[in-house]
């Protein structure tokens, strides 16, 4: 750590929260869009098999972006965890990352899920499949994403609002596929068909169905699990009532995002942070993400956890997560159009 410049680059809070180890010879300064139990267990192994100290500042993601941009080469931070495409999109194009060459990761990563010029990497994948009540809905019935915007299902479907950058993401997704014509009319008849105007999170989204407010939600798996996983009676009870549909597996496959990371372009621990970047691609760190936080492995020969197999195998789109972040901007454009609240 360098005490002097972290104190007088981050407010006191921040201080605080990056313990100052004056002793330690090995460390990383890593910010992290992902709440502390979501993250640091694995970051304890790490320290465990290497003797790196991974010094851990959690906060908003697009807020850790823009300190990053803020405090430009001054930085303390040498990596950065997010979620979302979107935002490691953002995190590029807002100059705070750098090129990573790394053999490991690009062995261990599909092409797909890093961005092309590898300044950053997806770790984990999350899909985005819709849900639907059991007994309520027929799955015979469900196809693809573009059905969604069916007269059938007028009233029927919930999903979270278009401020949300999954849901950017995947109308993002929809751009590419199908065209900004076509997207655009599809989002208008979504739109016709939600059950009420977006708010909340998945897991709102998820409880709505189960209380019979909508046959239908959008949201990633995750959080269905850890709802089925909940020490919450009513999270389990609403949990039991959904089931999972993959959608267009006849055609592109599901639509899936990536949690990921990137070297921020200040790194002063570089080798240190990609020693932990390529780390978070090892079995061990690949089997964690599936069995603790619910999401997919992005590393192919890695078996997800015994509750994601009970949804099935499916086929997820393939497209270049890259494509989520260049197309964000005219998918929040297209959605405010369609009047997507």
């Amino acid at each position: 750590m360098r005490p002097t410049r972290l104190l007088a680059c981050l407010g006191l809070s921040l201080s605080l929260a990056f313990p100052v180890a004056a002793s330690a010879a090995e460390e990383v300064n890593l910010y992290s869009a992902r709440i502390e139990s979501l993250i640091k267990p694995i970051l304890d192994r790490f320290t465990e098999q290497t003797g790196i100290n991974v010094n851990l500042v959690t906060g908003n993601a697009d807020q850790l972006i823009s300190r990053l941009k803020t405090e430009g080469r001054n930085s303390p931070a040498d990596m950065l965890i997010t979620t979302d495409a979107g935002r490691l999109h953002r995190a590029k194009e807002a100059g705070v990352v750098q090129p990573v060459s790394s053999d490991i990761l690009a062995e261990r990563i599909p092409e797909a899920y890093r961005d092309p010029d590898n300044q950053w990497f997806g770790l984990s994948l999350r899909a985005r499949p819709i849900m639907y009540v059991e007994g309520e809905v027929d799955p015979a019935e469900l196809s693809t994403y573009e059905d969604l915007a069916d007269p059938k299902w007028q009233k029927q479907i919930c999903i979270r609002s278009s401020s949300n950058i999954y849901n950017q993401s995947l109308v993002a997704s929809l751009i590419e596929a199908n065209g900004p014509e076509a997207t655009e009319s599809w989002a208008k008849g979504l739109v016709n068909n939600m059950a009420r105007p977006p708010q909340g999170g998945d897991r709102d989204q998820i409880k709505a169905a189960a209380a019979g407010q909508c046959k239908l939600a959008v949201a990633n798996t995750y959080y269905l699990a850890g709802m089925m996983n909940s020490t919450d009676v009513s999270e389990q009870e609403a949990a039991s009532k959904i089931r999972v549909f993959w959608p267009n597996q006849a055609d592109r496959g599901t639509h899936v995002n990536v949690s990921g990371a990137a070297i921020t372009k200040a790194a002063q621990n570089r080798d240190n942070a990609i020693k932990l970047l390529e780390f978070l691609t090892s079995d061990e760190a690949q089997h964690w993400y599936a069995e603790v936080n619910g999401e997919y492995p992005v590393v192919a020969d890695i078996e997800s956890s015994e509750l994601l197999q009970q949804w099935g195998n499916f086929k997820a789109d393939d497209l270049n997560m890259s494509v989520l972040g260049e197309n964000n901007a005219d998918a929040v454009k297209l959605m405010d159009r369609a009047g997507w609240q």
